[in-house]
């Protein structure tokens, strides 16, 4: 069977493909980029194209049933999925995401404190709605923190390139642009990324993937210069037209370590105080079963 990879707005399938990783891991593979992970699929042209107020993120389109074998989301929203038995969570590496909350270079918004009743753009129920909330936390009571929920990435530095969103959090590529573009970080929420598995894939085929995409974030460590072009790959044409890409940085990187279940555990409790587990079981004794070791 082949096995089915969703690319996830970041270098390192690239970066495998181009070497001959999965190849040489044995890996019979294909892409899958229009899946929800994809950089550009569902982004608007232009910001008054931008759909507003969407309830409905990773978390829903996990449980809705990826049609690949492996992809990721931020691990709030793999672990819930997971927990509801939707598919299965990696347990033997994770990545860290860089990310943001950006605003504009001449904004009235100096300070965290300041975001207190202000609408930040995120995406619901993925890495830049619970990761907006953790990095808020230290600044802002809950009712003080005030959320939008404006879909992908690329929507969300579009309405604040236009001027028609106060922040956005973004991650990934538009977190690079808005940076070379001049918008302000005025928040790091830098988050982790977890890998969400299909019930249906085969367990000697994850490995051989995530051999070749270990080898392939050594090769970015070592020379991120020679692979700075695949960001145009993982962006909108207009967007990547306004950038150097050869300015980013390398995005997200995978970590070889355990997703423990203390990591589970207090994700899945932080979560349940901030009831972001509607409907969702508490099955955290059931660690074994939910996490792919």
């Amino acid at each position: 069977m082949t096995f089915v990879i969703q690319p996830h707005v970041r270098l390192h399938e690239w970066v495998a493909e181009e070497h001959g990783f999965f190849q040489q891991e044995g890996l019979d593979y294909e892409f899958e980029t229009e899946g929800f992970a994809g950089a550009t699929v569902g982004t608007v042209s232009s910001a008054s194209d931008v759909p507003i107020q969407i309830r409905s993120g990773a978390l829903e389109d996990m449980e809705a049933g990826r049609k690949s074998d492996v992809s990721c989301a931020c691990h709030w929203a793999v672990n819930a999925s997971a927990t509801g038995g939707h598919g299965k969570m990696y347990g033997k590496a994770y990545s860290v995401c860089p990310s943001g909350i950006f605003v504009a270079s001449d904004s009235e918004l100096e300070q965290p404190e300041d975001l207190a009743g202000v609408e930040v753009g995120v995406g619901y129920h993925s890495g830049s709605h619970y990761s907006a909330i953790q990095a808020l936390e230290p600044f802002l009571s809950r009712e003080q923190i005030k959320l939008s929920y404006i879909g992908r990435p690329f929507d969300r530095a579009r309405l604040l390139l236009d001027g028609r969103s106060p922040a956005v959090n973004v991650w990934g590529a538009p977190y690079y642009l808005l940076e070379q573009l001049g918008f302000r970080k005025l928040l790091d929420t830098t988050f982790i990324m977890g890998f969400f598995i299909s019930p249906h894939a085969a367990a000697d085929d994850v490995e051989r993937y995530f051999r070749a995409l270990l080898r392939a974030q050594q090769e970015i460590d070592l020379e991120p210069q020679h692979y700075m072009h695949y960001w145009k790959r993982e962006m909108p044409e207009d967007l990547a037209g306004l950038v150097d890409v050869r300015r980013f940085g390398p995005g997200e990187r995978i970590v070889p370590q355990p997703y423990t279940r203390e990591m589970f555990e207090r994700t899945h409790r932080w979560m349940r105080e901030w009831n972001l587990l509607e409907g969702s079981e508490d099955s955290t004794e059931r660690y074994e079963e939910i996490v792919l070791g």
